[in-house]
């Protein structure tokens, strides 16, 4: 039966549609283009939008609180309908999901997708909302001269691979139905602003499946075309593949196939808060976690939001996530009536760190994706919009911090200001961790330490570290071009201030060869 109705041709695909039957009945994979009519495009984009705000909302009290564990079942989370409404007020950083994407939407808007990366580059740059890890290395870099795409590469950005573009693609997907290739276009501009590598493919591979998502309401799907792009020699794609595996494997348990992610796919390499570490922001591993959860939740929207949710970690981002998608799938108007009260409330409310509400937000990614249909060849009426689908391409390939393998964390937490900070070490690449602090409780200063950098004796760098919470560098050096050997750093203080200290908090060393325990098992 399946090999004859693998066999149906766009027409039939059409017919179906006109009739009611969902896209999943027929042979996806055939799939030449998609048609639907303009209210069920706008509901999907709505679904998508209102879905990713509704997730994060959701994870947001359990965020990095359970780190290399899952959050337990008796562990009860909260929700009430005005609860977006509260956090948004109270915990505004809490949607950085959705304010970055909005920054970008923004710049399409006023330049079109054509818009060159700089224009996207300083655009987040330059905006006042609060960043982490690769985005705020990203936004440091940027701001000193350093653009993409060496702004996200992982030898100026040592959180290369971290989560960042992955929570900040859902803009890409949600106006480019069915259009993955298009959608890889502007990941490509975009997120390497950001990422490199695994950090990268989180974000062409979210973004895919929003896209694939305005095709199909199967899950197996969605996440097979989200996959793709993906070169199959990452870390990334085996991750993923490894879950659908352990899926099949273990259909009814999704704690076990956890379990066996853990085992196999959680070792931190390059973020140097997480070596040495529980802390995982790692791309590869909470995509793992979106779609355990899509896997396990049998399209229902808390089952699969609290599975992503208690698989641990960034636990806000990944029901975000999952849930986004999810919206695309059903559609805004199909959305269980238990949580739009929540949405309903903040609809024409101006988003955290934006001039724009999501009643805006929908409609203009609905504008951009017409834009983007008509770019491609599709085919708009009043009553219809015919989508040429897109078979994915393959990305080319990436890897962050190759050759290079952690060997040693120190916990320092030594505030610095008559001594400088010497640290002996052996290896080839080491981030050190800290910041500028004031010793007189300074909600907001211009200040800008400016350090130098000495190894084994020699000048080798200066820059700027501003006290400034918005522009700071997040890290206070980083270096994985050292050669092999022993070695001193030093890192002076050029412009001390009786106000400030340096905070010197760790450093993590890395090498050309992984480190081998002398104990033996």
């Amino acid at each position: 039966m399946r090999k004859i109705v693998q066999k149906i041709s766009t027409i039939c695909l059409v017919v179906l549609w006109l009739i009611g039957l969902p896209v999943s009945m027929v042979a996806q994979e055939k799939i030449q283009q998609l048609t639907m009519s303009p209210e069920t495009l706008k509901d999907k984009i709505k679904g998508g939008w209102a879905g990713q705000t509704i997730g994060v909302t959701y994870g947001g009290p359990t965020e990095f609180r359970f780190k290399g564990t899952m959050i337990q079942d008796y562990q009860q989370m909260v929700w009430y309908d005005s609860y977006i409404e509260d956090i948004y007020k109270e915990d505004p950083g809490l949607y950085d999901d959705v304010y970055m994407d909005l920054t970008f939407v923004e710049i399409i808007e006023r330049l079109g997708v054509e818009a060159p990366v700089d224009s996207f580059a300083l655009a987040f740059a330059n905006e006042d909302y609060k960043l982490w890890h690769a985005n705020q290395a990203a936004r440091y870099n940027i701001l000193n001269g350093i653009m993409p795409p060496a702004s996200g590469h992982w030898k100026n950005n040592p959180h290369a691979d971290d989560i960042d573009f992955q929570i900040e693609a859902d803009f890409a997907g949600l106006m480019a139905p069915g259009m993955i290739n298009s959608a890889s276009e502007i990941c490509n501009k975009v997120g390497h602003i950001m990422n490199y590598g695994d950090g990268y493919y989180g974000g062409v591979f979210v973004a895919a499946m929003y896209a694939a998502a305005f095709a199909s309401d199967d899950v197996n799907y969605i996440i097979e075309q989200g996959l793709k792009p993906i070169p199959p020699q990452s870390k990334f794609y085996q991750a993923i593949t490894d879950v659908i595996k352990w899926h099949k494997q273990y259909p009814d348990d999704w704690k076990k196939c956890w379990f066996e992610f853990e085992k196999k796919h959680t070792s931190e390499k390059g973020c140097p808060e997480g070596v040495f570490n529980a802390f995982n922001i790692d791309a590869s591993v909470n995509s793992a976690y979106v779609i355990i959860g899509l896997l396990y939740g049998d399209m229902d929207l808390l089952k699969t939001m609290d599975i992503a949710t208690r698989c641990g970690q960034d636990s806000d981002c990944n029901p975000a996530t999952a849930a986004g998608i999810l919206g695309v799938i059903s559609g805004y108007d199909k959305i269980p009536n238990f949580w739009k009260p929540a949405i309903e409330r903040v609809e024409d409310v101006e988003f955290p760190y934006s001039s724009l509400s999501l009643n805006q937000i929908y409609d203009l990614s609905y504008k951009h994706a017409l834009k983007m249909i008509a770019s491609n060849g599709g085919e708009i009426t009043k009553k219809t919009i015919t989508i040429p689908y897109q078979q994915p391409k393959m990305v080319p390939y990436e890897e962050s911090f190759e050759g290079l393998f952690p060997v040693k964390e120190l916990l320092v937490r030594t505030e610095h200001l008559d001594n400088n900070i010497k640290i002996d070490f052996e290896g080839t690449g080491i981030v050190i961790l800290g910041n500028v602090k004031s010793q007189c409780s300074i909600a907001k200063s211009t200040y800008v330490a400016q350090l130098e950098i000495y190894i084994d004796g020699v000048k080798t760098d200066a820059f700027p570290m501003p006290y400034d919470y918005i522009v700071r560098k997040y890290d206070i050096y980083h270096n994985y071009n050292i050669a092999p050997g022993k070695h001193q750093i030093e890192v002076k203080w050029a412009n001390q201030n009786p106000d400030f200290r340096i905070y010197f908090k760790s450093y993590v060393v890395y090498d050309n060869k992984p480190l081998i325990s002398p104990f033996k098992f």
